[in-house]
């Protein structure tokens, strides 16, 4: 069978309609310029803020040295209301700055101890500073500061940190100061509620830096600090802008050596002043306890413990454990005071002194009697102090523990031996039979006053005498009595008749008596010779002797 002729088939090719190049060109436009447009936008980033004040969607700028990076896309409430939540674009050549060392803040008009800053946003507003970092870790999310913070985390310098349990009222932006020159700044302040402690963050600016090292010592600078104490009045002046809004200064005491640089975020404890400071250098001490017998008022934690004059010690506790049970060797209940001996005040080097060795030289001092007192440190104040020194009439020390700490042998002060002789001369005075001395006195007085009436009636006695004018005529009596006897002893004046008269009478006399005189010597010698006749005797004849 012969083939089957062939038939000629006729495909039909499809060719693109010219009017399809518009729209696929504007695809590819479309699509470029998407790219373009996502391949020129930087990160989001998200920030936190307490407030969103002065912060606007759209308009508000991020900025960095002045050259803005970012702006706000939009401003929301958290979802549990507590804080607002800024959704922000940055630029595409940011991203190198977002990492977690970056720092964000509001600037705005703001008046505070170092003068008025941001006067400039109260025409432009508001707008957010960006502090760039240098960490290693990308970070997407951040904390807008309440207050710029005092330095780039890479600045020169050191940060270290401050641990304290006293009511500090240091904020972030408080001024560091060493001798009066502001070197640092405070950065951070909390409060940790569980350990119950402030916390804060300090930066010490380079080169000042080299002044911070392992032995040095903070404390609070309150502007002014008064004083009255055992010591005396004393007032310490800081800076003006300590004055007005307080800070931080810190040293290293003169009794300490310089020490080694400190290390970075090293943590030092803040003290409440400069005198609690150098204290807290003795971290090494004896503690005993005091049993008082006298009054306690006056003296109070921090007072001195001195041994004549030099400072060996500090009082702890005032009172110490005082419901405690006390020694059975006690008469009487007295007041516990805990104190602290320090012998790392008599020498740097003792810093390692053996505490056993200087326990036992102070019990060999107490049999010797070593005694401690309380003395009047400031008759203004009625402050007190611990003085200690050997007595010679001390009792017998007798070793003994007060809630198992050693108890120092302690002895009345001046102020209480007054008081106890005081007391004892009241008491004798209380057992004086008072009431016979009264009745005698007042048999005394009563024999006084009538004494005193029969004074006062010879007085009005003699008054009436005087007064009586017979009494009166006597001088003139007396006159004319006087007048008769110089007349009469005119009468008997030398060559007169009556003074002849008297001579020759004398004379005579003289020799009437001159011729008595052997008569009475012969009557003396024998009474009876005016009626015997006297015997005549011979003259005695002298003999030889035998």
């Amino acid at each position: 069978m012969p083939d089957a002729p062939l038939r000629a088939t006729r495909h039909h090719r499809r060719r693109l309609s010219p009017i399809w190049i518009v729209p696929l060109v504007a695809v590819l436009i479309g699509a470029w310029m998407l790219y373009d447009n996502l391949s020129g936008l930087g990160p989001t980033i998200t920030l936190e803020m307490k407030n969103a004040e002065g912060i606007e969607a759209g308009k508000t700028l991020i900025k960095t040295r002045n050259v803005e990076v970012g702006r706000v896309e939009d401003v929301t409430l958290s979802e549990d209301m507590s804080h607002t939540i800024i959704t922000a674009r940055m630029k595409p050549d940011t991203e190198r700055m977002l990492n977690d060392e970056a720092r964000f803040w509001v600037v705005k008009p703001r008046i505070d101890r170092e003068g008025i800053s941001g006067l400039g946003t109260v025409l432009s507003g508001a707008y957010i500073q960006l502090l760039p970092g240098n960490g290693e870790t990308a970070q997407r999310e951040f904390e807008v500061l309440d207050q710029p913070p005092v330095a780039p985390p890479d600045a020169p310098g050191i940060r270290v940190n401050l641990v304290s349990k006293v009511g500090s009222s240091l904020r972030a932006g408080d001024p560091i100061t060493y001798q009066g020159f502001t070197v640092g700044r405070v950065e951070n302040t909390e409060f940790d509620p569980e350990e119950k402690e402030m916390r804060h963050r300090l930066y010490i600016q380079s080169p000042y830096d080299v002044l911070v090292t392992d032995t040095t010592r903070f404390w609070i600078s309150s502007g002014v600090d008064v004083r009255l104490d055992s010591q005396g009045f004393r007032v310490n002046v800081e800076s003006m802008e300590s004055l007005i809004g307080g800070g931080v200064t810190f040293g290293v005491p003169e009794d300490v050596a310089m020490g080694h640089p400190a290390e970075s975020e090293a943590t030092y404890q803040l003290f409440s002043d400069e005198e609690s400071a150098r204290e807290g250098t003795f971290d090494r001490y004896l503690e005993y306890v005091l049993l008082v017998d006298d009054t306690v008022r006056g003296l109070s934690r921090g007072d001195s413990v001195e041994y004549r004059g030099v400072r060996v010690g500090t009082v702890e506790a005032v009172p110490w454990r005082f419901s405690a049970p006390q020694p059975d060797t006690l008469n009487r209940f007295a007041i516990p005071v805990l104190i602290r001996i320090e012998p790392q005040r008599f020498d740097d080097a003792m810093a390692n002194f053996d505490a056993e060795d200087w326990r036992a030289r102070l019990e060999r001092m107490f049999e010797h009697g070593l005694r401690a007192t309380l003395k009047a440190g400031n008759l203004l104040t009625g402050a007190l102090f611990v003085d200690l020194n050997f007595s010679d009439d001390a009792p017998p020390y007798e070793a003994m523990t007060f809630d198992d700490k050693p108890v120092f042998p302690t002895i009345s002060g001046g102020f209480a031996q007054i008081e106890q002789k005081v007391s004892n001369l009241l008491d004798k005075l209380n057992e004086l039979q008072v009431e016979p001395i009264l009745d005698r006195l007042d048999e005394t007085m009563q024999t006084s006053q009538q004494t005193l009436e029969q004074v006062r009636q010879i007085a009005e006695s003699v008054n009436a005498i005087v007064s009586d004018p017979a009494t009166q005529q006597l001088p003139g009596s007396l006159n004319d009595t006087l007048q008769e006897l110089q007349n009469t002893l005119n009468g008997f004046s030398a060559g007169s008749s009556g003074y002849r008269q008297l001579n020759d009478t004398l004379k005579q006399l003289e020799m009437l008596t001159r011729d008595l005189q052997p008569v009475a010597k012969t009557l003396s010698e024998k009474p009876n010779a005016l009626i015997f006749d006297r015997e005549v005797q011979t003259d005695p004849v002298p003999r030889a002797p035998q």
